[in-house]
């Protein structure tokens, strides 16, 4: 039998089951079998589906390929900046434009958010050792940072310790500052008189010294006894200021006699401590009057403030200092204005002073001249506005930086008094505006500290001695400052703390230690200093067991 003949039926045997008893079973359809030829055609058909298929599964293939890489080029895009983004966005708006859905449009804030990512990624990268960008700052970010300035300005003004630092930092610094222009300012005076170039500043730095242990003393005294020691301070600058006028003790200097001589150099002016007692005891008198509300009626509140300061008055104007007797009227309306007084007795008093004022000024050929010499130019007629022309001249010389420590021209003969009433325009002259800008935002601290003293308390004494110091300190200051401007007539009144001095600077460093008394005893400041001494002693602790073990010396290896 060859392969192409059929196989033959299977014969029917009788124990199979059929289709009927007895029946044969049908015959089924013979199976086909494949033979090579058939096999090899199948083979070649599956072989042409599959060349048919190949294109479809390549163009398939293909745009997948396409999708990824469009992907990797919008990230890519993303990276490199704007420049890809367009790329990316004409790539794609050709694509929409051959049949792609188009994109709904995003909303401006969403175009502005997908902006700004893109441009935080497409920043490029920086290595370790790349210079960062400079930014731009924006509007919005210099408000925000003026804003967060002031916060932090006003955060540090509110702290409870400010008003203490700004007096015991600001005098401090007036005072080593006056230090130095006394000894540039006074060593052609000194060396004109015959003496060593250093006398003056000898004298200041002991005088300096001393008004150091009466500060101290002021801020270890407690307010009871600084209310106790008014009365006996008063009385004895009254009997000093009487004493002036006795002949043979009173000394005469540049005409006013004001001075009482211990032998020698020394000398003492008994109307700056009239100052301090007319504030001491101005505070306490008032504070009781306060205390028993009786400040309401005027004969309490004039009574005896006035005529008590109208006695230190008349006892400094005998002798003919009208500068000093400024500042006394300054530091009595001082105390009325903290005292409540009603605006038609505040005004009454003061049209009162003005008038006495200008009688004494009208009845003196001196004081004339002076008043004359406000905003002079020129000397004038016999150089009678020498003085203030010559400080005009020194500012003028100074510039905004200064000649230099120790190189000015008007202390060689052309200034009067360049260490005593007239320093201000020798600062101005060696150490220029930004010299003199600094000693009066020094002055401007420390008559803020006082004013927020005496703000912030509630104690009646003081809040009038802290305002009665502020007042003496700011008036005095003006007054000098105002005379080297030409502003103001020359009163003869040093610049406190910081012209030459020892009568002048031992009541106003002792008013100082007044100050800083006071800010102590505020309450939170009281707790603020609690909480930082023992840290203090902490530190101060451990220097000095540093200090102790750099001391102690090694031993060598063979010693026990």
């Amino acid at each position: 039998m060859t392969a192409d003949q059929p196989a033959a039926p299977r014969p029917w045997k009788p124990g199979r089951p059929g289709s009927g008893r007895g029946a044969p079973r049908a015959q089924a359809a013979p199976r086909a079998q494949t033979t090579p030829r058939a096999q090899a055609g199948s083979r070649e058909r599956a072989g042409a589906r599959e060349r048919a298929a190949a294109p479809e599964r390549a163009a398939a293939r293909q745009g997948g390929a396409a999708r990824q890489g469009g992907a990797a080029r919008q990230g890519g895009a993303a990276r490199q900046g704007v420049a890809g983004r367009k790329g990316v966005a004409g790539r794609e708006g050709t694509a929409a434009s051959k049949g792609a859905a188009p994109r709904e449009r995003a909303a401006p804030r969403e175009r502005a958010a997908a902006r700004e990512r893109a441009l935080r990624f497409a920043r490029p990268e920086r290595g370790p050792g790349a210079p960062r960008s400079p930014r731009r700052p924006t509007r919005g970010s210099l408000l925000e940072a003026l804003r967060g300035a002031q916060t932090r300005v006003r955060k540090a003004w509110d702290r409870p310790l400010t008003a203490y630092y700004l007096i015991m930092g600001g005098s401090l610094l007036i005072i080593v500052l006056g230090l130095v222009m006394v000894y540039s300012a006074s060593q052609i005076k000194a060396l004109q008189s015959g003496l060593a170039p250093s006398y003056f500043f000898r004298k200041q730095l002991l005088a300096a010294v001393l008004g150091g242990a009466l500060l101290l003393l002021a801020v270890r005294m407690p307010i009871k006894l600084h209310r106790a020691f008014a009365y006996p301070l008063l009385a004895g600058s009254v009997f000093l200021m009487c004493l002036v006028q006795v002949p043979g003790i009173g000394v005469a200097v540049n005409g006013n006699q004001n001075w009482i001589s211990f032998g020698g150099p020394f000398l003492l002016q008994p109307s700056e401590f009239g100052k301090l007692a007319l504030v001491l005891w101005g505070a306490d008198l008032l504070a009781r009057k306060q205390d028993k509300r009786l400040l309401a009626q005027w004969k309490h509140l004039l009574v005896p403030l006035v005529p008590a300061a109208a006695l230190l008055l008349g006892l400094i104007m005998l002798g003919g200092d009208m500068g000093t007797a400024i500042i006394l009227t300054a530091i009595l309306f001082g105390l009325l204005w903290l005292a409540g007084a009603p605006t038609r007795l505040f005004a009454g008093v003061l049209a009162f002073a003005v008038a006495i004022g200008v009688l004494l000024i009208k009845t003196s050929a001196n004081r004339m001249s002076r008043l004359a010499c406000i905003g002079a130019t020129e000397p004038g007629p016999n150089d009678q506005c020498w003085q203030a022309v010559h400080g005009i001249y020194a500012l003028a010389n100074g510039g905004w930086f200064g000649s230099g420590l120790g190189a000015s021209m008007e202390k060689w003969g052309e200034l009067p008094e360049p260490h005593t009433d007239f320093i201000f325009a020798i600062t101005g002259e060696e150490l220029g505006l930004a010299g003199t800008l600094s000693v009066l935002v020094l002055f401007a601290a420390l008559g803020y500290a006082g004013i927020r003293v005496a703000g912030r308390t509630e104690d009646h004494f003081v809040r009038y001695a802290a305002g009665g110091v502020t007042t003496w300190i700011t008036a005095q200051a003006v007054v000098n400052i105002g005379a080297v401007l030409g502003l103001l007539p020359i009163a003869g009144v040093p610049l406190p703390l910081f012209s030459y001095g020892g009568s002048a600077l031992l009541p106003t460093m002792f008013a100082i230690g007044l100050l800083i008394a006071f800010a102590r005893a505020e309450p939170s400041a009281r707790a603020a200093l609690a909480t930082r001494q023992p840290a203090l002693r902490k530190k101060l602790a451990r220097v000095r067991r540093k200090t102790m073990r750099r001391r102690v010396k090694k031993r060598p290896s063979g010693e026990r």
